[in-house]
């Protein structure tokens, strides 16, 4: 794609990418590692000085993999291996109303995250993933021009116009690209310029962050976790449920979240006020404490239904809108940006038809309002947890000691409470462990071409288990493999910007299409063979396992590992092969 380098008299850059965020960065990441011109502006003067969004899952780890990031964010984050004991207590100091292993740590659901991918979870803050991404995005490329504040765009037949104001100066300046992704937060105006049609109630409740720094060493390493959540009185069900103290570096800096009635507004954020927030949550006042920062924010459950107008391409925040439950955020618009970008770097070097991109839409908007539901469901079901007290809210702070005195009571009644509370605490394996909620994702649209066959049904619950398939419209199942003896994942093999035919034993005339088609078009396709003797070997039978064809069929995966299409047998002849391979790819690019 050596082409979408090439520059343009009538265009500034090929693709203009408004805000900074997850979403932003990442887009301006991708098109650069594909040799996309990629201007990034934001109105802020620096990156996020809060670590707001902080779980990172496989499928984002997978992608930052593909463009070989994933050690430099490994050497940041906090590992894996401290992200697991989801903790439910009245406070740090007090008492224990139970745990939950989380995010696959726990010795009978992490077999099944091993399984599915090469890559770990992740702590890794906005304020560590951000820079990476960025400074990565530059190293390859890619502009980024901060203070630059956009104001407007406009379109036409060859590309768009945005308006944007230098926030230093005050001087108005236009920006010509081919295409506009608008990555610009929950407020976005790039998504309002476009009138997308969102649903869902918009703000459901309010929620405070409270960063500050402070020793807790003492009440949490022997239960490593990334969330502790406190029953404590008058902690609002319109915000984040209850109480929450959010580790972000361990065990010394620290997020409160805390909720509040949106119709009341937030409090004032006094000394007074946080000191006070603090020693609740913590059980006790004896620590020392610096608050970094403090800020009100809004629970949303709101999502567009159309996230694309024209060359105009919205990610992110700007039309997905959620609590931060199950971590989805930041993981979902990196993906949406994983999504998007091979498509228009393919269109902007002329190896695909402009028609190849309605397929983002087609195939992210059902995943932001999947997400929105998803996230907001995760809230109503900590709601599991007070009526296992019998309780509807913690206002009535006598009926809550009581309640909590129950659970330790001997006869009927106190074991009641007891398994009412253990069943609601392991319900929120649907937050903390939802696996199939990030990997389960399937595409339809213009940029995958059935195969015939039904999508496989889910053999256990779709939103708690991954389950990998090769179906087209499905990611390419991870396992491993070997090259030159040395273990190699299968996603590892495809990927890299480009599309792969992956392939067997008698599965020849496949790979010469490819090059065929591959010269023709001005494309790469990477050969994938894999059997006992090619370049790719199965000594551990797995990939025959999981690929769902023959030795001989063959799997054509787009840029983002997912499938593109799939022929289960031998091809009839050498014109056979070339003419269905034809066909996919012309397919999926429009051509």
């Amino acid at each position: 794609m050596s082409d979408a380098a090439t520059p343009s008299p009538t265009h500034d850059t090929d693709v203009l990418v408004v805000g900074s965020g997850p979403a932003g960065a990442a887009a301006a990441l991708f098109l650069a590692t594909y040799g996309t011109r990629a201007l990034l502006i934001t109105k802020y003067g620096r990156l996020s000085d809060t670590p707001r969004a902080h779980i990172t899952n496989q499928r984002t780890m997978e992608a930052l993999r593909d463009v070989g990031l994933e050690e430099r964010l490994m050497r940041e984050a906090t590992p894996w291996e401290y992200m697991g004991n989801t903790t439910f207590c009245t406070s740090l100091a007090g008492e224990e109303l139970g745990r939950i292993p989380s995010w696959g740590t726990d010795t009978v659901r992490h077999a099944d995250y091993e399984l599915q991918s090469p890559c770990t979870m992740l702590d890794a803050p906005q304020t560590i993933t951000e820079p990476v991404m960025v400074q990565a995005a530059q190293e390859r490329g890619a502009r980024v021009r901060f203070d630059t504040e956009y104001l407007s765009h406009s379109q036409d037949d060859d590309g768009v116009t945005t308006t944007v104001r230098d926030r230093l100066t005050g001087r108005e300046h236009t920006i010509r690209s081919r295409y506009l992704i608008g990555a610009d937060g929950a407020r976005s105006k790039v998504a309002a310029d476009l009138d997308l049609p969102f649903e869902g109630p918009g703000a459901v409740g309010g929620a405070m962050s409270i960063v500050f720094e402070a020793d807790l060493s003492h009440l949490v390493a022997h239960r490593p976790s990334v969330l502790y959540w406190m029953l404590q009185p008058g902690a609002e069900k319109e915000g984040v449920g209850l109480g929450v103290l959010r580790m972000i570096k361990p065990w010394t800096e620290w997020m409160l979240m805390w909720g509040y009635e949106v119709a009341a507004g937030p409090p004032t954020f006094t000394d007074e006020v946080v000191r006070e927030l603090a020693v609740a949550l913590v059980g006790t006042d004896d620590f020392e404490m610096r608050v970094k920062s403090a800020s009100p924010w809004t629970v949303n459950h709101h999502f567009a239904t159309t996230i694309a107008r024209g060359r105009v391409f919205c990610a992110g925040d700007a039309v997905h809108r959620h609590p931060p439950t199950n971590g989805l955020g930041s993981n979902t618009s990196i993906q949406d940006s994983y999504n998007l970008a091979w498509k228009l770097a393919h269109v902007v070097a002329g190896t695909a038809d402009p028609s190849l991109l309605d397929s983002y839409d087609a195939e992210r908007a059902p995943i932001a309002r999947q997400v929105v539901e998803r996230a907001n469901q995760s809230i109503a079901d900590t709601g599991r947890i007070l009526q296992a007290l019998d309780l509807s809210d913690t206002t009535d702070v006598g009926k809550l000691e009581a309640q909590l005195a129950l659970r330790k009571a001997p006869g009927p009644e106190g074991e009641k409470v007891r398994a009412a509370l253990r069943e609601a605490i392991a319900y929120k394996a649907h937050e903390f462990d939802a696996h199939g909620v990030e990997h389960n994702q399937r595409y339809a649209s213009s940029a995958v071409v059935p195969d015939g066959t039904p999508m496989p049904e889910y053999r256990r619950d779709p939103e708690l288990y991954a389950q990998p398939t090769t179906w087209p419209g499905a990611k390419l199942p991870h396992t491993w493999v070997t090259r030159g003896g040395h273990r190699v994942s299968t996603l590892d093999l495809v990927g890299k910007g480009s599309f792969s035919v992956v392939t067997g034993i008698g599965g020849e005339p496949w790979l010469e299409a490819a090059a065929e088609l591959a010269a023709e078009r001005g494309l790469t396709i990477t050969p994938v063979s894999i059997g006992p003797g090619r370049p790719i070997e199965d000594p551990y039978g797995t990939w025959a396992d999981l690929r769902e064809i023959g030795d001989a069929g063959v799997l054509l995966v787009r840029p983002d590992l997912y499938v593109a299409g799939r022929h289960a047998g031998a091809p009839a002849s050498a014109d056979a092969a070339r003419a269905w391979l034809s066909d996919v790819l012309g397919a999926v690019l429009g051509r």
